[in-house]
């Protein structure tokens, strides 16, 4: 099995790939993505749920509290309860992922 080094794709490069192909000013695709995310934590943090087709699904879920462990003294912490986003990835996107790691494997 091939070992592919994973790589952070940074906003910016989002950006650029998309003023590229949209023929459009960077500072102007910047404001859209940016405009788009904003809005999307605004509607989490109202409680609702987003839902993109063929992407996913992001919704706001409550943490249980739970007993943690400090890894350098390996004392036992209480860790409270906490809201946490949820993603699930959609059909389409599952599916070029798997599809991702079958030609990894060859």
């Amino acid at each position: 099995m091939k070992k592919v080094k994973n790589r952070t794709v940074t906003k910016k490069e989002i950006c650029d790939q998309i003023a590229e192909k949209l023929s459009m000013r960077q500072i102007d695709v910047k404001m859209i993505v940016q405009s788009l995310l904003d809005a999307m934590i605004d509607a989490l943090s109202k409680g609702h749920k987003i839902e993109l087709r063929n992407f996913g699904v992001f919704k706001r879920v409550q943490k249980k509290p739970r007993v943690g462990r400090n890894p350098k003294t390996r004392e036992s912490v209480s860790v409270p309860e906490k809201m946490t986003v949820k993603f699930k990835p959609g059909k389409k996107m599952r599916e070029k992922v798997a599809k991702l790691d079958e030609n990894m494997e060859r």
